[in-house]
């Protein structure tokens, strides 16, 4: 204890600690019967915050081009997100530390989630839901990821031959497909909603197209249609004739 007074006892001393101990306790009794234990998060409308750690080739795709990424989830979900790169310690490579700040536990929750799915990589044979971006002629865009964008063939649209696209799929329509390929590198990825549903009994797959042979209808013969044959005389012809065949005639008369 810290006190400026001489000559206390210490039994003065004990039985001050303890009457102090005893208030504590009696104080402590009182909070757990309102609350027996910590509560598991905060009240909804608290303010909060929370930090991620995110791979250093994420920081460009969260932040967007000329920030229109990262402004964009601010403004959607009401959140205030701040983003720096650190060294990781031990090495010679850095990583993104990304902090989001909000008073709303659901918003919070919606702008983690954004940011985790940017940084998320498709893996092969997962279901994704998405939604139709795009429709060609030889199939549709979806979008499974934000900004991950892949190719649904038309051919693996269904079992059954699709005549057009836009007979099954329209823009904005939302689809679950499974993805089949990934080409990290390039981005790519197939898809398919017909892996998704059992095989017809008897399904056949349709024969594949035999690739064209390179050139056409085969190599061209050297020369056009082959070697010119030479005349006895060395390929001369003999002297031209005159180009002067007579008079022309007049069609007019």
């Amino acid at each position: 204890m810290d006190i400026k007074v001489d000559g206390l006892s210490y039994d003065v001393l004990e039985k001050a600690l303890e009457q102090a101990r005893q208030g504590r306790m009696h104080i402590m009794g009182e909070m757990l019967k309102v609350i027996p234990e910590p509560r598991a998060d905060y009240k909804p409308f608290v303010p909060r915050i929370v930090q991620i750690r995110i791979a250093a080739e994420f920081i460009g795709a969260v932040i967007g081009k000329g920030g229109e990424t990262i402004q964009k989830i601010q403004k959607e979900t009401g959140t205030v997100i701040n983003i720096d790169e650190e060294p990781i310690p031990g090495t010679n490579l850095t990583e993104g530390v990304v902090d989001i700040a909000s008073d709303n536990a659901d918003n919070m929750q919606k702008a983690l989630d954004w940011i985790k799915s940017i940084c998320a990589v498709p893996e092969v044979g997962q279901v994704y839901h998405g939604k139709v971006v795009s429709i060609l002629e030889f199939g549709a865009f979806i979008e499974i990821m934000p900004g991950k964008e892949g190719l649904l063939h038309v051919s693996e649209i269904a079992w059954n031959k699709t005549e057009k696209v836009e007979d099954v799929l329209a823009v904005g329509d939302e689809v679950d497909v499974k993805l089949l390929e990934y080409d990290p590198k390039a981005g790519k990825m197939r898809l398919s909603m017909r892996a998704l549903t059992e095989k017809p009994e008897g399904y056949v797959e349709p024969e594949q197209r035999r690739p064209r042979r390179e050139g056409g209808n085969g190599p061209r013969r050297e020369g056009g249609n082959g070697p010119r044959r030479d005349s006895k005389d060395g390929g001369n012809r003999g002297p031209r004739r005159d180009g002067n065949r007579g008079p022309r005639r007049d069609n007019n008369k």
